[in-house]
């Protein structure tokens, strides 16, 4: 062979090479994000789950905290704002202005369910009822598993933007529109230790 084609045959395949790395790193990362995608669906189902009981939960307390109208209407305010932001989130999780609101969203309704919570202590007769009791376990349960999927979709984001962030995939990153993944947040309430009382 003439030292041309070998030349030509040597830089075919280096291209080769070349073109399968960039296709696999390609690849990774749109399973990446993907992933992350799909870990958002799961808190979906969750937070679905969260806004059907919330409207039976002021309907459960209705009756007992009539006067509180304010505060119920809050509830059922803040419960359309969150489903609203989790919408546009979940139409494109990858979406840093979404996630931002969504999280604000989140933050306002667990506010305001902790102070309906906080505010039904006061009723002894709504703190026996069963319809309340079931629909106060059932919500925290929710909000466990909430929590489990939100550390999921976290985990899956932050593996994804480590993919996205290392060279030489950084690089195919910015060419094919790869952008990195907002992580959900935990409000403060969250984060807070809760209240222990033996009375």
């Amino acid at each position: 062979m003439s030292p041309v084609v070998v030349t030509l045959l040597v830089l075919l395949g280096v291209g080769l090479l070349l073109a399968l790395r960039l296709m696999g790193i390609y690849n990774g990362l749109v399973v990446a994000r993907n992933r992350f995608a799909n870990a958002f669906a799961q808190i979906d189902v969750q937070l679905k789950r969260r806004y059907e009981l919330i409207p039976n939960l002021v309907e459960a307390v209705k009756g007992y905290m009539g006067h509180e109208r304010e505060t119920l209407d809050a509830v059922i305010k803040a419960r359309n704002s969150a489903m609203a932001a989790e919408q546009k989130v979940a139409a494109n999780p990858s979406d840093p202005a979404a996630i931002k609101g969504f999280n604000e969203a989140e933050a306002q309704l667990g506010g305001i369910l902790g102070r309906l919570f906080a505010l039904s202590e006061a009723y002894p007769d709504l703190k026996a009822n069963q319809n309340m009791l079931a629909l106060q376990e059932e919500l925290s349960s929710t909000e466990n598993k909430i929590g489990f999927a939100r550390q999921a979709f976290n985990d899956a984001a932050t593996d994804y933007n480590n993919q996205r962030e290392v060279f030489p995939a950084v690089m195919v990153a910015g060419m094919f529109g790869f952008k990195e993944a907002s992580l959900l947040e935990t409000t403060e309430a969250e984060r807070a230790a809760p209240k222990v009382s033996f009375r």
